[in-house]
């Protein structure tokens, strides 16, 4: 998905500790050149393939709601089957961050048998070369909700494996730290839109606007549909992103006149 990601150049603060390992990315930050190539070279470095961070929460713009924010080296096809099937559902990864700040470790093995849901996930990511990895929340001074996660396409972390990700686990936390502090320098403070803005709905985010059309609050919804308050905020994130909306009232009026929710709410 991130063909080509180039920023203009950021100042970074080099007091703090940097490991030699990240010094490609804050030079080509600094620089402005595309970061994409240092990017792939730290994630092959640390035994992964691809990379995804999120970013869910309120930019510092006034009378906004959240918006949701994406950048990741996994092909645009996954990215919108994700999208489409409201995988954040029931992604474990997802689940993990919400529940606790700590490092998460996971392979098919570890995550299989919770539900169906889950597993025919754990399946279609498996066939798009995401079988293992780790992820973890990230703090950040806006309001928001994070993710950074690691992937490969080994369905299963053995011993020597798992050793190896814990001896570089301070290593990769810090790249997940200094992107993010990339990403707030490059967009939250610049005020520029989401990747997904223009994206279509899916058929869930439909569901949600339209429950939101009729007075209903995310706890309603979330009931209504049997998926977490939270998560509704994420789809809710995601929806003011695609539609280019400051907040929920926008959005249905945006929705409304685009003929989004059918003949009427």
């Amino acid at each position: 998905m991130l063909q080509q990601f180039q920023l203009a150049p950021a100042k970074i603060d080099r007091s703090r500790y940097l490991p030699p390992t990240l010094t490609p990315l804050i030079e080509a930050a600094e620089q402005g050149r595309d970061l994409v190539p240092a990017l792939n070279a730290i994630v092959k470095n640390f035994g992964f393939e691809s990379f995804m961070y999120a970013f869910s929460g309120h930019t510092p713009k006034p009378a906004n709601d959240s918006r949701m924010y994406v950048f990741t080296t996994l092909p645009q096809e996954w990215v919108m089957r994700y999208d489409q099937r409201a995988y954040v559902e029931c992604d474990p990864r997802v689940i993990c961050s919400f529940e606790s700040c700590l490092p998460f470790i996971w392979d098919q093995a570890s995550e299989r048998g919770r539900d169906a849901r889950t597993d025919a996930f754990l399946d279609d990511a498996l066939a798009h070369g995401i079988g293992s990895g780790v992820s973890f929340a990230l703090h950040v001074v806006h309001p928001a909700r994070t993710i950074f996660s690691l992937s490969s396409a080994n369905p299963v972390i053995d011993d020597a494996r798992r050793h190896a990700i814990v001896r570089d686990l301070g290593e990769i936390v810090l790249f997940g730290q200094y992107f993010q502090e990339l990403f707030v320098k490059a967009f939250l403070e610049r005020g520029l839109a989401p990747l997904s803005q223009g994206a279509p709905l899916s058929g869930r985010e439909v569901e949600c606007l339209r429950l939101s059309a009729r007075g209903m609050t995310s706890p309603d919804i979330g009931n209504k549909l049997g998926i977490a308050e939270r998560t509704v905020n994420f789809h809710f994130g995601n929806i003011l992103s695609k539609l280019g909306a400051l907040n929920r009232n926008e959005a249905i009026a945006v929705a409304v006149r685009r003929g989004l929710l059918g003949p009427g709410p």
